[in-house]
């Protein structure tokens, strides 16, 4: 019975392929290739490589594989194939003084010889399109084989090369995660980090992906607490809230003379509920404290306060 298998390549690279036969995770096994043959190993079978490629965007379209696993890998052709990985230095080497010979803007990353030497993949970086045709031409006379040229991007490149990111970890990208979604500042923003390029880039340069891990479960949290800057109206007055530390579930106020405490949230929605039921005078847009996202302070009678107007007692203002 045919069967959907994971077979990973050099770096993170891997594809999907049809088994006809037999194969264990581990494997060594020969897959089809473009024009040829190329070996890889085996990380997935059944069920689990099945979800993995309907899921996966740079996996198969189709909901079967049009390749096929060939047959499992011979001893020999194992040994072949670090032989071939031995030699890949020196074709990135070569490859690289040509590229300074035709003054190429263009950073030589990686190269990937195929199994049975039909094609040799050279994998690089550039910040704009590159005319490499004679480059291509020039290589294809060196290897004496097809020459691919694949521009990739610096998180691309982080995960074919692998790393070690700022917490002591071999890289996300390079290891178990499967796709690079985009990674954006807001993230940073909504968990309260540093925005110190620095402090929150990772060996790519771009934004860590490890960024999107807790994101979720931090912007739930935040649901539960006051925005900051909003004003409430509790047992002991009006107050802002200048601070909320979700894991410690604690808001910070300050009170309008000017004093600040730090009080356990649910005594806060207990206070706010005390101060809403009393009914004070000049309170003002006063919600619950654990409504999301509460709306903001106004004047007396409801009515929000002019801009640039300053505020006195009871809440009333004048023009200046």
């Amino acid at each position: 019975m045919a069967t959907i298998v994971e077979v990973t390549f050099k770096g993170n690279r891997r594809e999907y392929y049809v088994a006809e036969q037999d194969v264990s995770i581990s494997d060594y096994v020969i897959v089809e290739a473009d024009r040829g043959e190329d070996l890889g190993r085996v990380t997935a079978a059944g069920a689990v490589a099945e979800r993995k490629c309907s899921g996966c965007s740079t996996g198969c379209s189709a909901p079967v594989p049009e390749r096929r696993v060939l047959r499992r890998a011979r001893p020999e052709e194992v040994a072949s194939a670090v032989q071939l990985r031995e030699d890949e230095p020196r074709v990135r080497r070569i490859t690289r003084e040509k590229v300074l010979q035709y003054g190429l803007k263009m950073k030589v990353s990686e190269a990937e010889w195929q199994h049975d030497r039909n094609k040799l993949t050279i994998y690089f970086t550039a910040e704009r399109r590159v005319d490499f045709r004679e480059l291509v031409r020039d290589l294809a006379r060196t290897f004496r084989t097809r020459i691919e040229l694949k521009q990739i991007g610096v998180r691309d490149e982080a995960a074919l090369l692998g790393g070690v990111g700022r917490c002591g970890r071999e890289l996300c990208c390079s290891t178990w995660l499967r796709e690079l979604k985009p990674v954006s500042l807001q993230l940073a923003k909504d968990q309260r980090l540093s925005l110190n390029p620095a402090q929150i880039s990772g060996c790519c340069g771009r934004l860590m992906c490890c960024l999107t891990y807790e994101h979720d479960a931090y912007v739930a949290a935040r649901k539960r607490f006051p925005r900051e800057g909003r004003t409430l109206q509790t047992s002991l007055g009006r107050e802002k809230v200048i601070g909320v530390d979700i894991w410690r579930e604690r808001v910070t106020l300050r009170h309008e003379d000017g004093s600040r405490r730090t009080i356990a949230l649910a005594d806060l929605k207990q206070e706010v509920t005390e101060g809403t039921e009393a009914g004070a005078p000049g309170r003002t847009g006063a919600g619950r404290a654990g409504e999301p996202g509460g709306g903001g302070s106004g004047a007396a009678g409801g009515q929000p306060p002019r801009r640039g107007t300053p505020r006195h007692r009871g809440g009333e203002g004048r023009r200046s």
